[in-house]
């Protein structure tokens, strides 16, 4: 899912739409335009897409030899990568160059809080669940409190529920599904301190992700380009012995090169 632009200097996401389903020589040729145009391309995925998405991506990145394309999939909900996508499109305006800018991702990650509230957990399976929790799963008007990163959490919702959150400022993003509930917008929120809510829609992915439709997601962020950038610069960078551009961290998103372990200067998690 594509997000609306932050600011208006925001870079436009490009949408590779059912890229699994169209004529493959259309999607190789869609892909290549795009290197061209723009000589470095960063495709986020997330891992709750189908299968044929992805190794579409890895078939097309293997025929066009091309060490230009970062195939991106951390671990995390739709949403929260709906929102750490829109981040790299803010930081793709300034003067940073493609491989500081595709390790970027792994760093804001660590800057990212996601969960949402499901009235089961039946068929979560991102997040572990004990017995007692999939036992009131069962109740009727149950409903789960749920932060699958950076760190798992599980509470069943009521009075004494909580959830721990970021110790910076924030901004909140929320996306409903088909679960009425307000206690993310009357409780969550203000618990964490946010600075700021705002809502979208609800991604294609979620449902497959958290195991129901029946869900509120949301993801707390850095809206501020000029403190993403501030991150992002004040890391150290480093030459990538495989493709000689530069990266930040330990591993090159473009050529997956590792760099030595004394290079390495931000999270890796």
């Amino acid at each position: 899912m594509a997000l609306p632009a932050q600011d208006e200097r925001t870079v436009p996401a490009v949408v590779l739409e059912d890229l699994d389903r169209r004529p493959f020589e259309q999607a190789l040729d869609a892909i290549q335009a795009l290197v061209d145009h723009h000589g470095h391309l960063i495709v986020v995925c997330s891992r709750a897409a189908p299968s044929g998405v992805r190794q579409r991506l890895h078939t097309v990145r293997s025929l066009l030899e091309s060490d230009r394309i970062g195939l991106f999939d951390p671990d995390l909900p739709p949403l929260a990568l709906a929102v750490l996508a829109r981040q790299l499109r803010q930081l793709a305006s300034c003067d940073i160059g493609p491989g500081v800018l595709a390790s970027a991702g792994r760093l804001l990650t660590h800057y990212l809080h996601s969960g949402a509230v499901l009235n089961s957990v039946t068929r979560l399976d991102r997040v572990p669940v004990d017995l007692k929790a999939h036992a009131r799963s069962w109740v009727p008007g149950s409903q789960f409190g749920v932060i699958a990163h950076p760190e798992p959490q599980l509470a069943r919702i009521g009075p004494e529920a909580t959830l721990a959150g970021p110790d910076f400022g924030t901004w909140m993003l929320l996306a409903k599904g088909q679960l009425q509930t307000d206690w993310v917008n009357t409780a969550l929120a203000p618990a964490w301190n946010v600075l700021g809510l705002r809502e979208a829609r609800l991604p294609a992915e979620s449902a497959t992700w958290w195991g129901t439709g029946r869900l509120v997601e949301f993801c707390t962020y850095l809206p501020d380009l000029s403190v993403l950038y501030q991150l992002v610069t004040s890391v150290r960078q480093s030459v990538c012995p495989g493709c000689g551009i530069d990266v930040i961290g330990d591993r090159c998103v473009f050529c997956h090169a590792t760099l030595p372990v004394h290079e390495s200067h931000i999270p890796t998690g």
